[in-house]
């Protein structure tokens, strides 16, 4: 009876036993945040990123779609529309997409510090018309596990995006065999494509020149001089590869190619620009310099026409090196020491003829940054004129005296140059200094109704338009102006000046104040040269304004700013109209 009994005990309690430590993995794992393990490795979402691209990289779309949250799709049509959306979405990831694997997160729980809500991640953008559009990921239970997955806000805009800037109609129509096979992530039928692109490029090249050079001969047949004929003749190779290059662009452009694809070949066509320009350019030189050697030979200067070989050869090594330069640039090179080198050879030259090349790389500075132009109003150094003539060698300038002076370029480039012509408004800061006898209200008074006639003149820019009382000076309370008035001729800046004076003039007067000057003066009580009327008025308003809350000191509010602009006549009344200023002003 009692071995019986023991026995009829033993998987009671084996059952207990396994039973007890099932709750006890149970507490444990809940207690650690664990949670079962996924086949598809979604439990991070850099798990659930790389499993899914590697899915569509073989093609195998069925499980591509484990990846993608489907909620939001009918029961019955996940079967068939999840496997299809998958491959959208990874075409739309290959042409648009822009995903860095490397920084997404490993931990279950995700990024924390991303600025998104809990339980999303963002995988990477698709850069659309209306901008880029965030790859969201996004942690929902599936089953007993916590998995991540394409978010079903995502997957409900893969066909839109898909739209947009997927294969196109031509992709939907052709074979999918054509379209899911891929050599160096490019499908098979974009291949195919760049074999016909590039053979219709080439005809197109050569038709279109054909036909403009027979459209431009014509033209060219009218004029009496052979300029325009050489001109023409060297530019038929640099034509034609231009017109190929524009056609296989347009043609890459059709194929919707992959990002990876559309940089590569866009480093190709920057490289036949490249190529096409340098060649345009040593062309050119050839004509020109056949052409300065007839000019010279007509005008009698035969010991210059030596010159024009040696000048067009320097030219051409010129433009050789910045085509090379360019090239390498564009592959990837640091040309920095490449640079840096042709520095060495430069210096002979630049210590041989120091002050002749210093010239002329001044004037070719000049001409090509253009702080002053001809026509130009300019002060340099401490002179002032008007630029005539920026040569190689020199620039002329016509001074106030009306004379003419020349400068070396390599010292005029190295001058302080302030161009008068090229400003956008004229600065007007007066310092105004009032008698120390004037009262703090009146002084109030006077900075409001300044303040308030800048804002109401149609003339001066709200934006900076300020008056501060800045200092006490030696013998004046000082209040400075700070305004730019809306013109650039300078006469026509002075009768503005002009008239913001006087009416500074008649604010002063108001406010029963006087300006101040530099004097010794004994005051007696019964003499203070002041105005005690206008100051009591001066000072009742200043006393309105407080109780109104209405002194706008130390700002006036945006709406008193906005309410005033150009409200003040310009010219003042009594004034004849403004005419037209035929000339500027000096």
């Amino acid at each position: 009876m009692a071995c019986r009994e023991m026995t009829q005990r033993g998987p009671a309690r084996a059952a207990v036993l396994a039973t007890a430590l099932v709750l006890v993995t149970l507490l444990v794992s809940v207690a650690r945040g664990a949670e079962p393990g996924d086949a598809l490795g979604r439990e991070t979402p850099g798990g659930t990123l790389a499993g899914y691209l590697e899915a569509v990289r073989k093609g195998d779309y069925e499980k591509a779609a484990g990846y993608l949250d489907l909620r939001r799709i009918p029961a019955a049509q996940r079967e068939a529309r999840g496997p299809e959306l998958a491959r959208e979405l990874g075409v739309v990831l290959d042409q648009a997409g822009a995903i860095d694997l490397e920084a997404l997160s490993t931990a279950p729980d995700g990024a924390t510090d991303d600025g998104l809500a809990a339980g999303l991640e963002r995988a990477g953008t698709v850069e659309t018309r209306a901008g880029p559009v965030d790859v969201l990921l996004q942690r929902a239970r599936e089953g007993d596990a916590l998995v991540w997955r394409v978010a079903p806000a995502t997957v409900a805009r893969i066909p839109a995006l898909y739209k947009e800037v997927g294969y196109g109609p031509l992709g939907d129509l052709l074979p999918r065999a054509l379209v899911d096979t891929r050599v160096l992530d490019i499908a098979l039928w974009q291949w195919l494509g760049l074999l016909l692109v590039v053979v219709l490029a080439w005809a197109v090249s050569w038709l279109a020149t054909a036909a403009a050079l027979h459209a431009l001969r014509r033209l060219v047949r009218r004029s009496r001089t052979t300029v325009d004929d050489a001109l023409l003749d060297a530019c038929v190779g640099p034509l034609r590869l231009g017109l190929g290059l524009a056609a296989f662009w347009l043609g890459v452009l059709a194929l919707a190619l992959p990002v990876h694809a559309k940089t590569f070949f866009g480093g190709l066509e920057k490289v036949g620009a490249i190529v096409a320009v340098g060649w345009v350019a040593l062309r050119l030189i050839d004509v020109l310099a056949r052409v300065a050697s007839d000019r010279l030979l007509v005008r009698g200067r035969t010991a210059a026409v030596p010159m024009v070989p040696v000048g067009g050869k320097a030219a051409k090594a010129v433009v050789l090196v910045f085509v090379a330069l360019a090239l390498l640039q564009n592959v990837g090179v640091n040309v920095t020491g490449i640079l840096a080198g042709l520095g060495i050879g430069g210096l002979a030259v630049a210590l041989a003829a120091q002050k002749t090349v210093e010239n002329l790389f001044g004037g070719i500075t000049l001409m090509l940054d253009q702080p002053v132009r001809v026509g130009d109003f300019c002060r340099f150094g401490d002179r002032i004129g008007t630029v005539e003539e920026v040569g190689l060698r020199s620039t002329r300038v016509r001074t106030l005296d009306r004379t003419v002076v020349t400068i070396p370029n390599g010292e005029f480039a190295t001058l302080q140059l302030e161009n008068f012509a090229r400003r956008d408004r004229i600065w007007l800061h007066p310092t105004l200094g009032l008698r120390y006898e004037t009262t703090p209200d009146q002084l109030r008074h006077v900075l409001v109704e300044i303040r308030k006639m800048l804002y109401a003149h149609p003339k001066v820019h709200p934006d900076p338009a300020r008056i501060r009382f800045v200092g006490f000076g030696a013998y004046s309370l000082d209040l400075e102006i700070f305004a730019y008035v809306r013109v650039t001729d300078y006469g026509e800046f002075l009768a503005v000046q002009e008239d913001v004076y006087l009416r500074i003039m008649d604010i002063v007067a108001a406010s029963g104040t006087g300006f101040a000057f530099p004097s010794q003066t004994t005051y007696f009580a019964r003499d203070t040269g002041l105005d005690p009327a206008r100051q009591r008025v001066a000072e009742s308003e200043v006393r309105a304004w407080r109780e109104r809350r209405e002194l706008y000191l130390p700002e006036f509010p945006p709406e008193q700013v906005a309410g005033l602009q150009a409200t003040l006549d310009y010219p003042p009344a009594g004034a004849p109209p403004p005419r037209d200023r035929a000339a500027p002003g000096v």
